[in-house]
């Protein structure tokens, strides 16, 4: 893990404050993400966890300008990358923008990739639209970068088509495609879902020795902590579309401080020797058109307090680089 004083001097890479995302359905206007906060600095690890729905995906969609319009609408204070706002990017300048400088690696390699090209046409349209390499060059560029993801037999492989890949070779291709552009910042939603534990750990391996190797940023983006204990540097944790505690990715395992997080954290199985039952979390996430007044984790909460039914808590430093949003501090405080 990076010392996080070796990003204090640094200006954000990232930056992202008040960010809200609705979309509009025919039942009425359906609430994503409810006002996030986030910074991301060069060189930097940071996981987004949480259940499903908690707006971890969407967050991240909308920094790249890939919700469906016109339903999606997305508004934020502020949404800058390098010092520079991305709300109202012309398409053109935005389409320079993914790929070369912000890439993304998505959920679901069977999907995301086109299932009638080859792999080696999915993977030259990275580098036709954002360099002028000729076309031996850029196959040998996309050859190059499937040896380094591990492919075996990369020069004949890339002509294959994707059905020919298991689920882990499909996703090495989607991180060679991601990095094929040099990105200063990867994106990786959910890159290990649905893989087997075998394949899922050298994913992350080849995530984290990719990162190291081109001193690039990434966001993490998961509903399993104990991914993000071996990669990032730092957690965000999302519960219904609200930041519920930020921190340390060590302080997040040893002291958390939010009831969500602690929720969390008891649904992990230990491999320390110490037999505990785990504890699910009762209930469920809130509806984006039904969300609580205050807290969203207010009706599974085992502490809530009679505030957290109408309030948004607010921001509670915990500890340097923590913080948790929890009417609870407030009452110890008061007392």
């Amino acid at each position: 893990m990076k010392d996080q004083t070796e990003h204090e001097s640094k200006q954000p890479l990232l930056e992202i404050e008040g960010l809200r995302v609705s979309f509009r359905s025919g039942r009425g206007t359906v609430v994503a993400v409810d006002g996030i906060d986030l910074q991301v600095m060069p060189g930097e690890a940071l996981g987004i966890v949480g259940e499903s729905g908690s707006g971890k995906s969407v967050s991240n969609l909308a920094v790249l300008d890939l919700l469906p319009k016109p339903q999606a609408h997305v508004e934020a204070k502020t949404l800058e990358f390098e010092g520079r706002s991305l709300l109202d990017l012309p398409p053109e300048e935005m389409r320079q923008v993914r790929g070369a400088q912000i890439a993304m690696v998505f959920q679901d390699p069977m999907t995301a990739l086109n299932p009638f090209m080859r792999i080696s046409g999915q993977m030259a349209e990275v580098l036709e639209s954002h360099t002028d390499l000729s076309k031996k060059d850029i196959r040998k560029a996309c050859v190059q970068m499937l040896d380094r993801v591990g492919i075996p037999d990369p020069e004949q492989r890339i002509d294959a088509y994707p059905h020919e890949f298991s689920g882990g070779m499909r996703q090495r291709v989607l991180i060679a495609m991601a990095l094929l552009g040099s990105p200063k910042l990867l994106i990786a939603d959910e890159p290990t879902t649905a893989l087997d534990v075998t394949i899922q750990a050298q994913i992350l391996e080849l995530i984290r020795k990719m990162k190291e190797e081109g001193e690039m940023a990434m966001i993490l983006v998961t509903h399993d902590l104990g991914v993000v204990a071996e990669v990032v540097d730092r957690v965000l944790v999302m519960y219904g579309g609200r930041v519920m505690e930020e921190a340390p990715t060590d302080q997040i395992f040893l002291a958390p401080s939010h009831p969500y997080t602690k929720a969390l954290l008891s649904c992990l199985p230990r491999l320390d020797g110490e037999e505990e039952r785990l504890e699910p979390i009762e209930g469920n996430p809130p509806e984006g058109m039904n969300r609580p007044p205050g807290c969203p984790f207010e009706p599974r909460c085992p502490d809530a307090l009679d505030v957290c039914k109408k309030e948004v808590p607010s921001p509670y430093t915990v500890g340097e680089g923590h913080v948790s949003y929890c009417w609870l501090y407030e009452e110890e405080k008061s007392v």
